[in-house]
């Protein structure tokens, strides 16, 4: 199914240079990035947009090294006492209040919430209490999960007043672990798209250039984490989800192996048509700064729940202890386009140069190879139609005001054939990368087709001199949802406009381990979390 744009125009989005200048100031040069300075890379971007890169400075305030700190460092700081958890929320409540202006991260904010967890967390712990793992680490919640007591819109007119009455399985286990919930970011309708903007709520913009998409379903989750909202956020991935926003963010993110984490009620109760559907697709995946804190998240979230039926034991994983250890004769996959994909040729450049890295400093044994499926695109939205409630979400598309793509998919005569078409699509794919996965311990390749591209389109249907549906730039991560492999982006470098690029890597069935050892010793030897927008320089 070829999904097209239903926004045409995009000239009457696009930020304007009185909004630029403010938000950057009035440089548009470029100098080399130093460790102890804000520098900015070299271009303007195609929107006119500097295409800056920060690093933060030593010396900065207390409340701007809080927006700083990696999860793992802030959890510890505060169950031992060295810094308040009233501090945490003010320090990322003012970061909040410079950004999201600009941003538009969250939908739903909570920050009156998160100072009454503040203080109560503090209160346990000046009372010797012990605390959980993830204690005072502020969290935004992606607005397809649901939060009890708290809206969660989901991006649609259907469900702008929505309350649940009960958490997702993983909101409930990331307060058991004491994080603060400050707020729910924003999403596309329904999660069918892979951008920032829907009907209800003002479109969320990436840090890196405020007139390009973060990315999509996780939207508000990537540009909040890029821009220091909480070193952490909660995605959810049917097509790429996590791993899109995160590569047009410059974070890393992970679905691990289908069925790691559970889901309910999203994606699970059926009384509810948009909130149920993805079913056989859908992972719930960490987004952070630093592959260590993804690592910390998966240990709180993941492991089996009974109201899941897809969901299986972690018992053989250790989410943390496998982050240390060598990497050295690996036996490493590349496949710069899978054999069909247009490819910007900015990220094949920037990619290549990223995979250089596993062989040269990390002792893989890389070899180019593609692992021979045919383009499974048609197929994928197929398996999307099965899991949806058909009948459900045409009432509320005949009801309410919906985005013009989704009325589109909901108005296909979707036959018998093709869904069972679909199914068998991905018992090929499925089978064709099973076996070339053992012959490789990786797949790796770009995480997307094409660097961040302006606001309001779902998509460029150009890449590379070549026509494609507006869908196509998720090339690389939809199969990986059929085939429910864990996976993970990791930030491969920036383009000459500054705009972030990811770099794919697949495992083995339920080879979650391999994943993050992986992407920890690649961040190790290309590290990025010192790297941040312009936007939140100091």
């Amino acid at each position: 199914m070829h999904v097209r744009s239903a926004f045409p125009g995009i000239a009457g989005s696009l930020v304007t240079h009185a909004f630029l200048v403010e938000a950057y100031g009035s440089r548009t040069g470029a100098e080399e990035p130093t460790p102890d300075d804000t520098a900015e890379a070299d271009g303007m971007t195609e929107a006119g947009a500097p295409g800056v890169v920060a690093r933060s400075r030593r010396g900065s305030s207390t409340m701007t090294d809080i927006c700083a700190m990696p999860a793992t460092d802030l959890a510890a700081a505060v169950r031992a006492g060295e810094i308040s958890p009233v501090d945490v929320v003010r320090a990322v409540s003012d970061r909040m209040d410079a950004v999201e202006p600009v941003l538009h991260a969250f939908c739903t904010p909570t920050l009156d919430l998160a100072r009454q967890q503040a203080e109560d967390l503090a209160d346990r712990i000046a009372a010797g209490e012990e605390v959980g793992p993830l204690a005072g680490v502020p969290v935004g919640i992606k607005d397809l999960v649901a939060t009890k007591g708290i809206r969660t819109a989901m991006g649609s007119k259907a469900y702008e007043d929505f309350v649940p009455d009960e958490d997702d399985i993983v909101v409930e286990r990331l307060k058991a672990a004491d994080a603060i919930i400050i707020g729910k970011t924003n999403v596309p309708e329904f999660g069918y798209s892979g951008v920032g903007h829907n009907p209800v709520f003002e479109t969320t913009r990436n840090p890196w250039n405020p007139a390009m998409t973060p990315g999509g379903s996780s939207a508000g989750s990537g540009a909040a984490v890029a821009a220091g909202m909480g070193p952490i956020a909660v995605g959810s991935d049917g097509g790429g989800s996590v791993r899109i926003p995160s590569a047009h963010c410059g974070l890393f993110g992970m679905k691990a192996s289908m069925g790691r984490v559970p889901l309910y009620p999203g994606c699970r109760d059926e009384r509810y048509p948009g909130v149920s559907s993805w079913e056989s697709l859908e992972h719930i995946g960490p987004m952070s700064r630093t592959v260590a804190d993804s690592a910390l998240m998966l240990s709180v979230m993941a492991g089996p729940d009974p109201r899941d039926r897809h969901t299986i034991p972690t018992s053989d994983v250790d989410w943390t202890g496998c982050l240390s250890g060598d990497v050295r004769g690996l036996r490493v996959a590349f496949s710069p386009d899978l054999g069909y994909a247009a490819v910007d040729p900015a990220v094949r450049e920037v990619v290549q140069t990223a995979v250089r890295v596993f062989e040269e400093e990390l002792g893989c044994h890389v070899e180019q190879a593609d692992p021979g499926f045919d383009d499974p695109y048609a197929a994928f939205w197929g398996i999307v139609a099965l899991d949806t409630d058909l009948r459900g979400m045409r009432r509320l598309a005949a009801e309410t005001e919906m985005s013009p793509h989704l009325v589109e998919f909901l108005a296909r005569p979707w036959t018998a054939e093709d869904l069972t078409d679909a199914v068998m699509t991905r018992k090929a794919v499925n089978n064709r990368m099973w076996r070339f996965m053992e012959d490789h311990d990786l797949l790796l390749t770009p995480t997307l087709t094409v660097p961040p591209f302006p606001v309001h389109v779902q998509g460029p249907e150009k890449v590379d001199g070549r026509m494609v549906p507006s869908f196509q730039w998720l090339s690389f991560t939809l199969p990986i949802n059929m085939t429910g492999q864990p996976a993970a982006t990791v930030p491969a470098g920036w383009t000459q406009d500054g705009l972030p690029v990811g770099l794919q890597i697949v495992g083995r069935h339920l080879a979650d381990e391999t994943v993050l050892r992986a992407a920890a010793a690649f961040e190790a030897a290309a590290p990025w979390s010192d790297r941040w927008p312009a936007l939140v320089r100091s």
